[in-house]
């Protein structure tokens, strides 16, 4: 089976640029963009600076190059840095916040990827000569492990009051931010004004092939800037990627509310399975998770059984799976996969 034929519910990464985009790609206007030069370059980061009411932006090759250029912009080697315990810097970045940016991590576990701010407080060491200096809290919205949940915009400033009481920046990985916003119904802004930085992605429901863009003032984005040449990130000609960024920016993030009726149609169509678990609470954008231990089936299992079936999907534990909805996934498809569960899972417990 080619991978055409697959329904992809693995990631809204597996997105592939509009035909718009890669018509944007080779009429883009180039030039040397480490001498800040990329005519493309400087229109998008313009663009990108003023969607999110900051001063100014910048583009990076990916979005783990964007936390960890913001990690080591907002802080010193040695500082320790408040995140939520299953957050993607943490989890998923191979180290980076310690290996490279030398920063120790102090874990707080949120509820839905919310973390306290009764419990940041209480994460804070008083000063003492033995502990490292506590700079910097991280924030992820949407929650990827919490199942691409909502920090909502009140529940931000919650949690910057807390980290400008006791003289802390704040930063958030707003991978899928339009996603948050897209669901509220609100501006995006009404989130990035509590927050001193932040990071958002271009390759992910967004449909562009690559890049992300970190977020902030002026003098935050200078330093960004030297971070990510140390890091191999200065590109060149790299209005080729910020064409379609541009076109992202202008055209693709109100249709994130189709990704999201999708995970909607999906998730309610879950939970009627016997043998099949879902909180309906936690399926508020683009991201499902389910559990199918009722089944009698291991999510590994489960997921290679999908495979075989047409459909692709990651397990995300011993037993719960992960299916997230993008464009190129329409009503049709999500119908379809819910069919093939369903006859999987009745053949699985007829089997039992």
């Amino acid at each position: 089976m080619s991978s055409q034929e697959f329904i992809d519910l693995r990631s809204d990464t597996v997105t592939l640029p509009t035909d718009e985009m890669l018509e944007a790609i080779r009429r883009a206007r180039l030039g040397d963009d480490v001498f800040e030069e990329d005519p493309t370059v400087k229109r998008l980061e313009e663009m990108a600076a003023e969607k999110m009411g900051k001063d100014a932006a910048l583009l990076v090759t990916s979005g783990t190059q964007a936390n960890l250029v913001s990690l080591l912009s907002n802080t010193r080697r040695g500082d320790s840095i408040i995140l939520e315990a299953e957050s993607h810097i943490y989890y998923y970045e191979v180290g980076g916040l310690s290996f490279i940016a030398g920063l120790l991590p102090i874990l707080v576990k949120g509820k839905n990827g919310y973390m306290n701010p009764s419990d940041i407080e209480a994460a804070l060491r008083p000063k003492d000569i033995h502990y490292p200096e506590t700079t910097l809290v991280c924030i992820e919205n949407t929650h990827n492990r919490a199942g691409g949940t909502i920090i909502r915009p009140e529940q931000i400033k919650a949690i910057n009051e807390v980290a400008k009481a006791h003289g802390l920046k704040l930063y958030m990985d707003g991978a899928r931010i339009f996603n948050a916003a897209v669901a509220l119904k609100t501006d995006v802004k009404n989130f990035t004004k509590h927050v001193d930085n932040l990071m958002f992605c271009l390759s992910k429901g967004l449909s562009c092939p690559v890049g992300s863009i970190v977020v902030g003032s002026r003098d935050f984005i200078e330093r960004a800037r030297k971070f990510r040449k140390m890091l191999g990130g200065g590109m060149r000609q790299a209005g080729i990627i910020a064409a379609p960024g541009i076109i992202a920016l202008e055209k693709m993030i109100d249709r994130l509310e189709e990704d999201h009726r999708n995970a909607r149609l999906l998730a309610e169509g879950l939970s009627k399975m016997e043998g099949i678990s879902i909180d309906l609470s936690t399926v508020q954008t683009n991201i499902v998770m389910f559990n199918v231990s009722g089944l009698g089936i291991s999510a590994y299992n489960f997921v290679e059984l999908l495979k075989s079936k047409g459909v692709l999907c990651l397990p995300f534990s011993d037993t719960k799976v992960r299916m997230v909805t993008h464009r190129g996934i329409e009503r049709h498809h999500i119908e379809k996969t819910l069919a093939i569960i369903e006859e999987l899972g009745s053949k699985i417990l007829n089997r039992g």
